[in-house]
């Protein structure tokens, strides 16, 4: 919903504090107030603004040669000859294409229009768009309005004028016979909702160089909240795996010196968990000469190698099993060598290819 504010034609002379406006009320009522008043009525709210014609120029481009949109440069090019001042100190504002390729340009002096948004900003209001009256009427036919004591032409008019009654005197031959009279004496209210409806062709000045500054969405601030409690929230994570790590290592470490306490001979510890189960293993007990060998199988042979140990077991009569995981055939084999070369009777048993890895059964022979 827009928040009108006109701006009227009688404070053209004196730009002031004191320039008599009119806001419309939420029941569509007149309020004429200066605009000093105005701008209290209206503290905190993103206004509309209304320009009256007296402060602006209006015209049409010849059709257009290609339908490929022009840019604002190529217009003010092409209604150049129109213009009664230079182009650098006009403000061109450029509407929608009409039916037979022109362009419609509404103009305002550029140092004019920024004092007027100067005095919008020094009472403290903040402007969202800025329209013309004789721009906003509908389009769909020919329109003589009077409005605050004047009278406004344009809709399907091919023009934008605001007249006084002896300027519509003059002008009124010239008019098209389908023009539709509307006079705000009669139907004021019917008027101002028409006026303050804004049609979608209607040409809004602030773009370029006057455009709005853009606010913060207020998603933006939402998107901030959520990142920073996906960091938060990534952070306590990582706190959490930190501090579970520190302890893993710290029981790990403990476990290890409790480990060589009970089993001093066990000088080379390739896998903890496996081997305090195979030297405690309730399925047999090995003799001393059998752990002696499995101590040498581990550190001598599979130590010296790239081999991952699975599980190690001792079954009597067969004697020590391990289970484990090497990159190739060729490294198995040579896992079994090297054991016969440290006099150790090994054997490879069960060997299969399990996606880019080979495992195996190393069996460490009983009677050694």
């Amino acid at each position: 919903m827009k928040t009108w504010l006109y701006l009227t034609a009688d404070g053209l002379t004196h730009s002031t504090v004191a320039w008599p406006c009119c806001r419309w009320t939420s029941t569509g009522k007149r309020q004429l107030l200066p605009l000093s008043q105005a701008a209290q009525v209206l503290a905190g709210q993103a206004v509309d603004l209304l320009l009256p014609m007296e402060l602006c120029s209006w015209m049409l481009s010849d059709p257009w040669p290609s339908r490929r949109q022009p840019d604002a440069r190529a217009i003010a090019f092409a209604v150049e000859e129109q213009l009664s001042e230079v182009l650098e100190r006009l403000h061109l504002s450029t509407g929608a294409r009409d039916s037979q390729g022109r362009y419609p340009v509404l103009v305002i002096d550029r140092e004019r229009f920024t004092a007027v948004l100067a005095l919008l900003a020094e009472v403290g209001l903040e402007v969202r768009s800025v329209f013309v009256d004789a721009d906003v009427l509908p389009c769909d036919q020919a329109l003589g309005i009077r409005w605050f004591g004047r009278w406004l032409l344009g809709g399907g008019l091919p023009a934008r004028l605001a007249v006084s009654d002896d300027g519509l005197l003059v002008l009124k031959p010239g008019l098209p016979m389908d023009v539709q009279w509307r006079d705000e004496r009669q139907d004021c209210t019917d008027i101002d909702q028409w006026l303050t409806s804004v049609n979608g062709q209607a040409i809004n000045l602030l773009h370029g160089d006057f455009a709005a500054p853009r606010k913060r969405l207020p998603w933006r601030l939402g998107g901030l909240v959520v990142l920073a409690l996906l960091l938060l929230d990534w952070g306590a994570s990582q706190a959490r795996i930190g501090f579970l790590e520190s302890q893993s290592h710290q029981l790990y470490s403990r476990n290890e010196q409790q480990f060589k306490t009970l089993y001093p001979d066990q000088t080379r510890i390739v896998d903890l968990a496996l081997q305090l189960n195979a030297l405690q293993s309730p399925n047999a007990a090995p003799q001393d000469g059998q752990i002696a060998g499995l101590v040498k199988l581990v550190e001598q042979v599979i130590g010296a190698s790239n081999a991952d140990v699975q599980r190690i077991e001792f079954r009597e009569g067969d004697g020590w099993k391990v289970r484990l995981t090497a990159n190739s055939f060729t490294e198995l084999e040579l896992l079994r060598e090297r054991g016969r070369q440290q006099g150790l009777p090994v054997r490879l048993d069960s060997a299969s290819k399990e996606g880019d890895r080979v495992q195996a059964t190393l069996t460490l022979e009983q009677g050694t």
